[in-house]
């Protein structure tokens, strides 16, 4: 366990009384699902499994289980552009019986889900999304099981029009879950402090005094340093190909190598940093073989999270590029420092505008009442930062800007 969660007098640290980590948290905070909107997905989920299996539905009987994958599974979504108050979810619809291809799979799904409540039903090259008046997307991708094991099988795969290239892929999104979740267990003093100003952001009753406590009632959408830095991760490569057509850095190969480069217990910056700098190692490792990144699930090895992206090796040396400009950013806000003004500009460029806007606001109104309540905050050289003294740091540092380019959905367009 890293010795910098515990102060000199072996209590805990304040997870985020570094300014850098407060920050992030901030801006973190405002991506997150907020808590009514998290539990209305869970209500969203039932709903939608029951219509599947109805009676009446071409898949009536035949759903075996019905369960969140990717984001939602490991309390890691975020909004979709962070300015509109859009969610992504995904779910897996394990079909049982019959022997139809993956064509037809996607028809019995399409026509089961025909006239749901919602806004707009789209189908995709690997599944159904319905989109909510909200501004919430859900999509379902049908599943077959193909082993003993837990939930591993494979999902369909059939672009329209392009018969020649529809096959089942090898799936199981819920060992992978599950691999993730051991692998980045709940970190107390972080989720509680994080996930308290989640909840009063959003305007919900937390009666904990004290981070040490929090009530029974009240969920941990939020649960480990290793998670929130992922979404961070997320939201730069959203940002990043905003603008860009075609498929992106998929979520789950992220989610991968942040599972791998968990370490409990430290700093958001510094997981920011790890998790961006073990994907740009593995890039130019595989690059430097004049070969793209192959990343396999680790619990199922059939299953490649990287075989739709990257395509070619200009792809994947971009990312990598960014990854690396935002890791030596944040390193250099550590090491240098940087005027809140000028830090906040390289923010925005990294996380996008508005809520980077909120986040600093909202962080600059904190410290304003901890100076006024005498709870001053310090940077790690000893100096004082408040809001009347702009600097997170002191000094400045020249960082080089990631442009902003795009954003989809899981790595693609379907």
């Amino acid at each position: 366990m890293p010795s910098n969660i515990f102060r000199g007098d072996g209590r805990p640290r304040d997870p985020f009384g570094d300014p850098l980590d407060a920050i992030l948290a901030e801006i973190a905070v405002n991506l997150q699902l907020p808590p009514g909107l998290h539990i209305k997905a869970v209500d969203r989920y039932e709903a939608v499994c029951r219509y599947i299996d109805r009676p009446g539905s071409p898949l009536q009987g035949r759903v075996s289980s019905f369960y969140p994958q990717g984001s939602m599974a490991i309390d890691a979504t975020i909004s979709t552009r962070g300015t509109d108050d859009e969610y992504d979810l995904d779910a897996v619809a394990e079909i049982m019986g019959g022997n139809e291809g993956p064509e037809a799979l996607l028809d019995l799904l399409e026509q089961a889900l025909q006239d749901y409540p919602v806004s707009r039903i789209e189908r995709k090259t690997r599944c159904i999304t319905l989109y909510y008046a909200d501004g919430m997307h859900l999509d379902v991708t049908p599943a077959r099981r193909r082993a003993l094991k837990e939930k591993e099988g494979v999902i369909a795969h059939a672009k329209q029009g392009l018969p020649s290239e529809h096959r089942y892929v090898p799936m199981n999104a819920y060992g992978f879950c599950a691999w993730y979740n051991e692998r980045t267990p709940i970190e107390e003093r972080f989720a509680i402090a994080l996930n308290r100003e989640l909840y009063v952001k959003h305007g919900f009753a937390f009666d904990a005094a004290d981070v040490e406590e929090v009530p029974d009632q009240t969920p941990l959408i939020v649960k480990s340093v290793t998670t929130v830095a992922l979404q961070l991760i997320k939201r730069h490569r959203n940002i990043l190909y905003a603008d860009a057509s075609g498929r992106m850095p998929p979520s789950v190969m992220l989610s991968c190598h942040a599972g791998h480069a968990a370490v409990p217990g430290m700093g958001l910056a510094d997981m920011v940093i790890r998790q961006a700098r073990w994907t740009a190692r593995a890039i130019d490792q595989t690059a430097r073989q004049n070969k793209l990144l192959d990343v396999p699930n680790p619990e199922f090895y059939e299953e490649r999270f990287t075989d739709r992206w990257p395509e070619n090796q200009s792809q994947q040396q971009h990312y990598a590029r960014a990854l690396l400009a935002l890791a030596d950013g944040l390193q250099a806000v550590r090491e240098r420092g940087m005027q809140l003004e000028d830090l906040q500009d390289w923010l925005r460029e990294q996380f996008g505008q508005r809520v980077v806007t909120r986040s600093v606001d909202a962080y600059n109104k904190r410290l304003g009442q901890q100076v006024q309540t005498r709870q001053h905050g310090y940077t790690r050289t000893g100096g004082l930062f408040t809001p009347a003294a702009p600097a997170i740091i002191t000094g400045a540092s020249a960082l080089a800007p990631v442009a902003a380019r795009a954003h989809t959905n899981m790595g693609e367009r379907r």
